[in-house]
């Protein structure tokens, strides 16, 4: 199983340039099962969820071309409706063919998707969504299928902003008869950049960044090509590894409105940042101060960047109290920072962190995605030798994590092997 090994000590200096959005790309991907023509997507991450999703789009009879990091789709003959199940259960996000192949089909069957285990992830939305709009609904022997002799538009309000159901339901009413209105939808940069493709593709989606969408059903999507807009994630991330090393790193390909919270927070902590021409420029020299934060639908702070901040308050000056509102298990990484003599205490949804002069190296798990790269960000900081194990949660979400840190100085590498490395 490959690692990574940290020897903490190095100040992060130089550029970065930022990949294409994650979860930006896996919802565009699907959409693409939409059109009748070819889609080309151009900045596409090279990570392991989209090597998955592409798989999905192939086995459902895509047509897929992916040189450096530019991804060409031609979903005009599709030969099935179902999806295999030992592909949902690798990833969250192949949910989002549900409602791209009920739009085009009229029927879709897959099963219930896994991902990281962060916490309850209902479909209920999505699927009450999909009821209203005229499918029927059926949920047995861990299968869903979905069937409608038409799509109608209708106003659709969800219980809770969430984005996986505004997307999938998106796609569901863009080539359903009339119009629907879907309110208390989700706000995300990434639901925008949605809406700009399929609008690309001839759809007429409008509102897209506010708590109310409208869709204007179409008869059919053609062909189109579009840039994938940058991770703000990974973007966080940079700034945060900056922080903790008192780095001063140039962060390139970023959208400063995608992040607001973040950079708050991180400015909050006594950190310098200026947006300059097509990015921001991280300089950190003091010890960072505490704060306290809550995580929240965007533009909130995003429960994605909530490990990473905390293994910063790990050794700042002061206690700081993180409020996780998103997912119910999002603490995992808290016993791997604690190995590194973080001092965290957790009651509920709460995370109590007494700031540390400084972490040491241990040999940590990441369990999921974004407690992996809390882990890295540790271990940039820690004294001694980091070994982070599980790298290939980090893969779904980061490409070439490791090149771009050793470009800004980091003492990263990764290998194979087991325990006995320690």
């Amino acid at each position: 199983m490959a690692k990574y090994v940290i020897v903490g000590g190095n100040r992060l200096s130089g550029k970065v340039r930022l990949s294409g959005g994650k979860n930006s790309v896996l919802t565009i991907l699907p959409a693409c099962l939409m059109s009748k023509g070819v889609c080309t997507l151009h900045d596409v991450p090279r990570l392991s969820d989209v090597y998955v999703m592409k798989e999905v789009l192939e086995c459902l009879g895509a047509q897929i071309v992916f040189t450096g990091n530019t991804m060409t789709i031609d979903a005009s003959r599709l030969n099935t409706i179902e999806v295999p199940d030992h592909l949902t259960r690798l990833m969250r996000a192949s949910n989002l063919v549900m409602g791209p192949i009920l739009s085009r089909f009229k029927e879709v069957k897959l099963a219930y998707p896994g991902g990281c285990s962060i916490g309850s992830r209902p479909m209920d939305q999505h699927l009450r969504g999909m009821k209203v709009l005229g499918a029927q609904v059926t949920e047995r022997y861990g299968f869903i299928e979905a069937k409608a002799a038409q799509l109608k538009g209708q106003e659709i309000c969800l219980d809770f902003p969430s984005v996986g159901a505004t997307e999938n339901l998106i796609m569901t009413a863009a080539l359903a008869n009339g119009v629907t209105i879907l309110r208390n939808a989700a706000r995300e940069p990434e639901i925008v950049d949605l809406q700009t493709f399929l609008n690309k593709m001839g759809a007429k989606v409008k509102g897209a960044g506010t708590d109310v969408i409208k869709i204007d059903g179409v008869r059919e999507l053609g062909s189109v090509e579009h840039n994938i807009i940058p991770d703000r994630i990974e973007a966080g991330t940079f700034i945060i590894a900056a922080a903790i090393t008192h780095g001063d790193v140039f962060i390139q390909n970023l959208i400063p409105e995608h992040l607001e919270a973040v950079i708050a927070k991180i400015r909050e902590a006594g950190v310098d940042i200026r947006g300059t021409g097509d990015g921001v420029r991280v300089m950190s020299k003091d010890r960072i101060r505490g704060v306290d934060l809550k995580t929240l639908p965007f533009p909130g702070f995003p429960t994605d960047a909530q490990s990473q901040i905390m293994a910063l308050m790990s050794v700042s000056e002061g206690t700081s109290i993180i409020i996780e509102t998103i997912f119910e298990n999002r603490f995992k990484h808290v016993d791997e920072l604690r190995r590194m003599g973080a001092n965290i205490r957790v009651e509920g949804r709460v995370a109590i962190v007494k700031g540390v002069k400084r972490l040491s190296g241990a040999y940590v798990e990441s369990s999921d995605l974004r407690a992996g790269a809390a882990l890295v960000i540790a271990g940039l900081a820690a004294e001694g030798a980091t070994i982070v194990g599980n790298v290939y949660h980090i893969d779904r979400g980061y490409e070439s994590l490791e090149q771009k840190l050793r470009a800004l100085g980091a003492q990263i590498i990764r290998v194979n092997g087991g325990k006995d490395m320690v």
